[in-house]
């Protein structure tokens, strides 16, 4: 990780969060839900915004990553442990990804100001690399709401989608859930060079 973009004269730097980081990447996941997704804090929803040390830092297998630029955190992506569970979710797209066994990518957030420098797929490619290293995990999960705006054409570009709620009787959640390919890594634990 280190420097992952120039842009600008913006110079972002990617690497893994610490202790130090949480209040930023709060602000930023904040600001995104009040924003962008326009929930607002739902605890059941939100309660690892509160506590990311809890819910990424402390885990082994689980991470919360950041993207600085001048000293402030513009961008965030997390790794956790668990798949989607039902309810809110399809029963079906709850099974196909158990938890323990799927790594669910969350909360990748880029400040608008920040947007369209590439920062948010190098967090999805270091995200799904530290799931590969982290070991145990057989699939790369996410969900996302389509009435952000870029959102679904972002995804659609990266992943295949596993389920459009919008398409169910009822209309679900309204969210589309996706996997990734799990990155390979080499000898060494590393992506093979491109």
């Amino acid at each position: 990780m280190g420097a992952c973009a120039s842009h600008g004269g913006a110079r972002y730097v990617l690497r893994t969060a610490t202790s130090d980081d949480l209040g930023g990447a709060r602000a930023v996941m904040l600001d995104t839900i009040y924003r962008d997704l326009r929930s607002g804090y739902v605890p059941r929803w939100h309660a690892d915004i509160v506590d990311p040390e809890t819910a990424y830092l402390r885990p082994e297998r689980c991470t919360l990553l950041v993207i600085e630029n001048r000293g402030e955190i513009v961008a965030t992506g997390a790794v956790r442990d668990r798949g989607p569970q039902a309810p809110p979710n399809p029963q079906w797209v709850a099974d196909h990804f158990p938890s323990g066994t799927t790594a669910q990518l969350c909360r990748i957030y880029v400040r608008p100001e920040h947007r369209r420098h590439g920062l948010a797929r190098q967090l999805v490619r270091e995200l799904g690399e530290f799931a590969a290293r982290a070991g145990g995990y057989t699939a790369l999960y996410l969900h996302t709401d389509p009435a952000v705006p870029g959102a679904e054409p972002f995804w659609r570009s990266l992943a295949r989608e596993v389920c459009d709620e919008r398409t169910l009787p009822g209309g679900g959640q309204g969210i589309v859930h996706f996997e990734l390919p799990m990155p390979t890594l080499g000898a060494a634990g590393h992506p093979p060079t491109r």
